[in-house]
């Protein structure tokens, strides 16, 4: 009995210091675990991250400008592999968005169009959500929209609707990204309403910041652009400097990547109403992106001058930019 007792004492005497040992060894155990298992998710996340040659091959097509001297993927027909955009992007769940601003009688010749055609063509297969920033004397038409698809209207009630169409649509942009995009999309493109899509603009398209490629002056030499050249302009880019001549109907990238864009083109215009100056959005553009380079752009496949015939360069129009003298 007694020495039972004893025993039961001592037994007592070091389950303490054993159990405590023992919760440590779990704890550690259940550390270990869970930094294994975050070194695999983030290692299977890099793995997983898809890289420019897995889905780019600039060898494809040697007659025209495929990479930037920033090592940026210019797309063009040709270049891409749909199957391996496909594979990676299924796994995502994205959301896209695409901008359209349009007023007065534009829209009655237009919006139609853009929308029946940016429906049909734009990312088919995935969610996109159409913004559409009108003024409040349009009525918009009545579309049939796909699997995926849906939209939102923003009534933009702004007077300076025509004395400045850019300047307006660039400050109501950076209002609704940050009141109502940023968090509903991945991805988010602003463009005119005068495009029309004319094929499938997909995958290939998506990036951190996207740029087009101006139509006509990616065939000129760049001696010709028309860059700001006043000094005093926040958007002068001085003669001998430049990589392309970029298109303003069509930009993209993160809605974040997108907001920076329009506050830097919002300070350069209070920057130059300082100095009396008055220069074009595309100009403003085009010096943000000499500064702050595009990581990818589209070819002019992307945005084609209806009004011209495409050079053998330009195999595959994908959307057309129609002339606003037109009708």
């Amino acid at each position: 009995m007694f020495g039972s007792r004893n025993d039961d004492r001592h037994g007592h005497a070091t389950s303490k210091p054993e159990t405590m040992n023992c919760k440590k060894k779990t704890l550690l155990l259940i550390l270990g675990l869970s930094l294994l298992l975050l070194f695999d998710h983030y290692s299977r996340k890099n793995q997983e991250e898809l890289q420019l040659s897995d889905w780019f091959n600039p060898r494809e097509r040697p007659d025209v400008i495929t990479t930037t001297s920033w090592l940026a993927p210019v797309v063009w027909e040709g270049t891409f592999s749909r199957k391996v955009l496909e594979k990676h992007y299924r796994k995502q769940n994205l959301t896209t968005g695409l901008a359209v601003f349009v007023s007065g009688r534009l829209a009655d010749q237009y919006l139609e169009m853009f929308l029946q055609s940016a429906n049909k063509y734009f990312l088919n297969g995935y969610r996109v959500i159409f913004y559409i920033m009108v003024d409040t004397f349009v009525k918009l038409p009545q579309i049939k929209w796909g699997p995926l698809r849906q939209f939102k209207v923003f009534i933009v009630t702004e007077d300076s609707w025509q004395d400045n169409v850019d300047l307006v649509r660039m400050k109501s942009l950076a209002k609704h990204i940050i009141w109502d995009i940023q968090d509903e999309v991945d991805f988010l493109f602003s463009m005119t309403v005068t495009q029309i899509f004319q094929n499938n603009v997909g995958l290939e398209v998506l990036g951190e910041l996207v740029a087009q490629l101006h139509a006509w002056w990616y065939f000129k030499d760049r001696a010709s652009f028309p860059y700001e050249r006043r000094p005093k302009s926040a958007a002068c880019i001085p003669f001998g400097q430049g990589d392309f001549y970029y298109d303003g109907a069509f930009v993209g990238g993160t809605p974040l990547e997108l907001l920076n864009l329009v506050e830097e083109y919002l300070n350069g215009i209070i920057h130059d109403l300082r100095f009396r100056l008055n220069s074009t959005y595309e100009k403003h553009l085009n010096k943000y992106f000499f500064l702050r380079k595009p990581t990818k752009l589209l070819s002019p496949e992307y945005n084609w001058d209806a009004d011209f015939y495409p050079p053998p360069q330009v195999q595959y129009v994908k959307v057309a930019q129609q002339s606003k003298s037109r009708h």
